[in-house]
């Protein structure tokens, strides 16, 4: 069931908390002169919670796999675009966004469904075309309606409930891995895609 359900997959969508990381916030003081480029969208949401911190001296980081950051080259050369949507709003998530040239990045978004929807709309895809990977509640309404459910074991128990695959490694620990594997083992693609990035990675060999 969820095999076929990933045969049909053109897009892979995350939660960065507790998917792409581990959960963990870490805060640490601001070097001199940092530019903080997400300042401005934090402080709209200054005096509300669990969105970010409005400050110039410090500054929110987060801890990420580097597992993970292989399956999205995996997922481009598998013809499967990426994105994120999440709560928080971080300059590293924005760098790490940037580093893995992910397709589409949504912060500060409390209503992930209709970012969802409006993601759909731009790449003219259907919702069964649609996987989403998620670990709390605000999941669930992606969760519910998109093409493949997938969520990390140590999801909150109706995530787990709502999950059509669950990752074998927990969030921040090689999840987005193993989520990215079953599409393209299930779409065929896998060994291929392998293949293909290894090759981008070796040496050219030489005439003689």
């Amino acid at each position: 069931m969820s095999e076929e359900r990933a045969r049909k997959i053109k897009l892979l969508l995350l939660d960065v908390d507790g998917v792409m990381t581990d959960g963990s916030l870490w805060f640490f003081p601001a070097p001199a002169g940092a530019r903080q480029e997400t300042r401005k969208q934090a402080g709209k949401f200054a005096g509300k919670g669990g969105y970010a911190i409005s400050s110039a001296s410090m500054v929110e980081a987060k801890g990420f796999n580097a597992h993970d950051g292989t399956a999205i080259s995996l997922a481009r050369l598998g013809g499967i675009k990426t994105g994120l949507i999440t709560k928080r709003i971080s300059d590293t998530v924005a760098l790490r966004a940037r580093d893995l040239r992910l397709d589409h990045v949504y912060q500060g978004i409390a209503d992930k469904l209709t970012v969802f929807q409006k993601i759909l709309r731009e790449e003219k895809l259907s919702a069964e075309q649609a996987a989403y990977l998620g670990d709390d509640i605000i999941d669930l309404p992606v969760m519910q309606r998109c093409g493949l459910a997938i969520a990390v074991p140590n999801s909150r128990r109706e995530v787990l409930a709502a999950a059509h695959f669950v990752t074998e490694h927990a969030g921040g620990h090689g999840a987005v891995r193993d989520a990215v594997e079953f599409i393209l083992q299930a779409q065929g693609k896998l060994q291929a895609v392998i293949d293909a990035y290894l090759q981008g990675r070796s040496p050219e060999k030489k005439d003689g």
